[in-house]
């Protein structure tokens, strides 16, 4: 029961840490369209590397809890996560970033 409970934190963690990176792809989508992203004022750099930050560290804590919840814990395991993981954030970034273009546009 307690591996049960652990994935499902583990799982809570990972759908906040996406919502996260989308919510920074939303928020990067207009100075990305713009072509001014490496020209961010202070304030949205602020709001861009907020979620980007915390997205980052709520998706680290998911892939410890899953590392936690499991028996065996292998190399290969640790390494699909996070391809699996890494690849789920880019699309909850494109997504966000695509959200927001179709907004703006």
């Amino acid at each position: 029961m307690d591996k049960w409970i652990t994935r499902f934190g583990a799982l809570l963690c990972a759908a906040g840490a996406a919502a996260l990176f989308w919510s920074f792809g939303m928020f990067v989508a207009v100075p990305w369209h713009e072509g001014r992203l490496l020209a961010m004022n202070k304030v949205e750099l602020q709001v861009v590397l907020v979620p980007l930050g915390a997205g980052l560290l709520v998706g680290w804590a998911a892939l410890h809890l899953f590392a936690l919840s499991l028996e065996q814990d292998n190399a290969l395991g640790k390494r699909l996560r996070l391809a699996i993981f890494a690849f789920a954030a880019l699309l909850a970034a494109g997504s966000g970033m695509s959200w927001s273009l179709a907004r703006f546009a």
